[in-house]
């Protein structure tokens, strides 16, 4: 289970975002909807540990996570977190397989490999370089590459953003299935996508831009 506590982030422009507290629990998929730019992002990257925030607390499995290093942040991520970006954050150059053989630097049992690319209809574009893939062939290749880990926490930050709704509504339902009993978290702009979820959270509810002299007040 993963909740907040008083989580804020701040800016280097003096804008801040403060978030309601949240509780995020084990074997339940969660949708953030909202406007672009309300704090969905900012959310997933303070989960995963890739942003520090300016107060609160996040903790996991009843642990706080406020006094890790970023060394441990990062070590944690890697080990229990799939995270699929916007940006993809594949290896141009090298082939769909190179990218998630890349896992087993970190100790990763990539043995599922095939049958999990199968799954997602890119089993085919295996041996294929990364730079001549379509937009969505790549947006699977980097759930495949997160799915693979069977890591205890998904993040997702609008993994059907390249996809048209039949194939985001396939890949969500590919998510949900293969989170096990982790935690699942998509950002997504597509309110269609919903009803797929355990848990619909509204963003422009839960996120409280600061700016100014508000933001400085409490900082």
């Amino acid at each position: 289970m993963i909740t907040t506590q008083d989580l804020r982030m701040r800016f280097s422009d003096g804008t801040a975002i403060r978030y309601d507290d949240l509780r995020f629990e084990d074997g339940k998929s969660y949708a953030l909807l909202g406007a672009s730019g309300c704090g969905k992002t900012t959310l997933l990257n303070l989960l995963a540990g890739i942003l520090i925030p300016a107060e609160g607390d996040i903790q996991i499995d009843g642990q706080s996570t406020s006094g890790w290093t970023q060394k441990a942040r990062d070590a944690y991520r890697i080990a229990h977190i799939g995270c699929i970006f916007q940006d993809f954050k594949l290896l141009e150059e090298m082939t769909v397989a190179d990218n998630i053989n890349l896992l087993r630097l970190e100790g990763v049992d990539v043995s599922g490999m095939d049958a999990l690319l199968d799954r997602l209809g890119i089993l085919r574009l295996k041996r294929r370089r990364v730079r001549r893939l379509s937009g969505g062939e790549k947006q699977r290749v980097a759930i495949a590459r997160a799915l693979i880990k069977r890591p205890a926490l998904i993040l997702a930050d609008e993994p059907t953003g390249n996809l048209n709704f039949e194939t985001g509504e396939a890949v969500v339902a590919q998510l949900i299935e293969n989170m096990g009993s982790g935690t699942l978290i998509t950002v997504t702009h597509d309110d269609r996508l919903a009803p797929r979820f355990n848990c619909v959270m509204d963003m422009n509810a839960v996120a409280h831009f600061e700016f100014g002299r508000e933001a400085d007040a409490r900082a």
